[in-house]
C-alpha cells in the first residue's frame, strides 16, 4: 500500500502549475491532493520532479490558493477510475463524477487511466463491418471494428449533429454481442452537451451510452484526463465485459489546447504553432489505445472528432492526427452551404482498412467494385462541372453531361441523406446502382460485366 506523503512547502503557482519543494520520494504521474486553507480539496498530477521539488497539475485550477496554508498530499499511486458495468446509461464530469443526479457507482475495479499499451503481437487485425447508416461512411469510408477513424471538421459544419447521428445508429450487423458507445465531450459548450444529452435520450440511445462532459467553462486540465478516463471505461467494457465499444471524443482540438496551455505554463520550448513538440507522442497515446485483441470478443473502436482551425488541413491537430489513424473523413464547406447534410467531402476521405471490412460475407459482393466506380464518376462529373463553369455547357459532350447529371444526383440523393436516416448497406448499394443507371454501361469499366447484369437496374424499370 502506497504511503501518504503530506508537505506544507508550496513556492510558486503559475497558473495551473504548483511547484512544491523538499519532497522525497514523489514518482511521476502520481495522484495529488492539495487541500486550501479553507478546507477545499483539489486533485492534481505530478508532471515532473527534479531532485526535491515536484511540478503539480492541478486538474481544477489553481485560483485562491495560499501559498503557506495548503497542504500537498501525495498518494503514491496515479489517477484510478472507479469502473463497473452500470456506468453505461450514466453521465459523468470530465473527471469521472456521475452528474446526472443518478446513485454513485459502486466500482467492480479502480483502473489506471493511463492504461496499458497493447503489445502488437496481441492485436487482431481489424476487418469487421460496423454500419453507421450513413453512405458516405458505410459504403465509400467503411468503418471497420477496431479501427480509429477521426472526422476532420471546421468551426460552424455539423460535426455534432454527425457524433450524435453516429452514436445513435451505429450496429455491428449479423451479431448478438453487445455494443456500447462511449462519448467523451471536451471543452464543448452547454448548449453542444445539452444537444448531445438531449438527442441520446430521446432516441432511447442512452441506454447503451456512457457520457462524459467536459464544458468549455471547466478547468482546461480537467480536459487532458477527459479521453484517458473515456477510453479506459471502453477498454474495461471491452477487454473485461466482452463488449464492442464504439468510443467519439470531441473535440481534439480543445484537448490539444490544453496541452499547449500547460506546455506554456512550464515554459517548455514551443513547436509547431506554439503546440509542444510532443503532440505526436500525446495523440499517439489516446489513438492507439483502439483495436480487437486475440482470443478476446471484445473491441474498441474510436470516431476522434477535431475541427481544423481556419479549415487547415497543415494544421499540426489534423496533420499528426492524420499519420496515427487508419484514415479520415472530411466535413465540406461548400456541400453544407449548399444545404447537404451530412456535407462529407467523399474525395479526399479515406478509410485505409475498407477493403477488410467489405465484400461478401461481411457486406455484399459489390461493395468495392460500386464503390470504385462511384468514385471515379463522381471526379469525372466535377471536372466535367469546373469544365462547364469555365467554358460553358456547349463545351460539354452528352456523356459529359451525363456526368454532370450523375454527380447533382450523388450529392443530393445520396451524400445528403439527412441527419436522421439511417441506411442500411442494402439500401445504400442499391441506391449506388441506381445513380450509376445514369451513365451509358460502358462507362462502367470498374464493375464486371457479369456484376452489372445482376445489378444494374434495367431501363424502364
Amino acid at each position: 500500500m502506497a504511503v501518504i506523503k503530506e508537505y506544507r512547502s508550496v513556492e510558486e503557482v503559475v497558473g495551473p502549475l504548483m511547484i512544491v519543494d523538499g519532497v522525497d520520494g514523489v514518482k511521476y504521474n502520481e495522484l495529488v491532493e492539495v487541500e486550501m486553507q479553507n478546507g477545499e480539496v483539489r486533485r492534481g498530477q505530478v508532471l515532473e520532479v527534479q531532485e526535491s521539488r515536484a511540478v503539480v497539475q492541478l486538474f481544477e485550477g489553481s485560483s485562491g490558493i495560499n501559498l503557506k496554508n495548503t497542504k500537498v498530499r501525495f498518494s503514491g499511486k496515479p489517477l484510478h477510475l472507479p469502473v463497473s458495468e452500470d456506468m453505461i446509461g450514466r453521465i459523468f464530469n470530465g473527471m469521472g463524477e456521475p452528474i446526472d443526479g443518478g446513485p454513485a457507482i459502486i466500482p467492480e475495479k479502480s483502473l489506471d487511466i493511463d492504461g496499458q499499451a497493447i503489445n502488437p503481437v496481441a492485436r487482431d487485425y481489424p476487418d469487421e463491418f460496423i454500419q453507421t447508416g450513413i453512405s458516405a461512411i458505410d459504403h465509400l469510408n467503411t468503418l471497420v471494428r477496431g479501427q480509429k477513424l477521426p472526422v476532420f471538421s471546421g468551426s460552424g459544419l455539423p460535426h455534432k449533429e454527425l457524433a450524435a447521428q453516429i452514436a445513435r445508429q451505429a450496429t455491428v450487423l449479423n451479431s448478438d454481442d453487445k455494443f456500447a458507445v462511449v462519448f467523451a465531450a471536451m471543452g464543448i459548450t452547454f448548449e453542444e452537451a445539452e444537444f448531445f444529452m438531449n438527442d441520446l435520450r430521446e432516441t432511447g440511445a442512452i441506454d447503451r451510452s456512457v457520457l462524459f462532459v467536459n464544458l468549455a467553462n471547466d478547468p482546461a486540465i480537467e480536459r487532458i484526463a477527459t479521453p484517458k478516463i473515456a477510453l479506459t471505461t471502453a477498454e474495461y467494457l471491452a477487454y473485461e465485459k466482452g463488449m464492442h465499444v464504439l468510443v467519439i471524443m470531441t473535440d481534439m482540438t480543445n484537448y490539444c489546447e490544453a496541452l499547449r496551455e500547460v506546455s506554456a505554463a512550464r515554459r517548455e520550448v514551443p513547436g509547431r504553432r506554439g503546440y509542444p513538440g510532443y503532440l505526436y507522442t500525446n495523440l499517439s497515446t489516446l489513438y492507439e489505445r483502439a483495436g480487437r485483441l486475440v482470443g478476446k470478443p471484445g473491441s474498441v473502436t474510436q470516431i476522434p472528432i477535431l475541427s481544423m482551425p481556419e479549415d487547415d488541413i497543415t494544421h499540426p491537430i489534423p496533420d499528426l492526427t492524420g499519420y496515427i489513424t487508419e484514415g479520415q473523413i472530411i466535413l465540406s464547406r461548400e456541400l453544407d452551404n449548399m444545404g447537404y447534410k451530412p456535407p462529407i467531402n467523399v474525395l479526399p476521405s479515406l478509410s485505409r482498412l475498407k477493403d477488410k471490412g467489405s465484400g461478401e460475407g461481411k457486406t455484399r459482393k459489390d461493395h468495392a467494385p460500386t464503390m470504385n466506380q462511384l468514385f471515379a464518376a463522381y471526379a469525372e462529373g466535377k471536372q466535367a462541372k469546373e469544365l462547364a463553369a469555365i467554358l460553358g455547357e456547349s463545351a460539354l459532350s452528352e456523356t459529359d453531361k451525363l456526368y454532370v447529371e450523375f454527380t447533382t444526383r450523388f450529392e443530393q440523393e445520396y451524400i445528403n441523406q439527412g441527419f436522421t436516416t439511417n441506411r442500411s448497406i442494402q439500401e445504400t448499394l442499391d441506391l449506388g446502382w441506381d445513380l450509376l443507371s445514369i451513365l451509358p454501361r460502358e462507362e462502367l469499366k470498374r464493375i464486371k460485366d457479369d456484376m452489372i447484369d445482376e445489378f444494374l437496374p434495367k431501363k424502364g424499370e
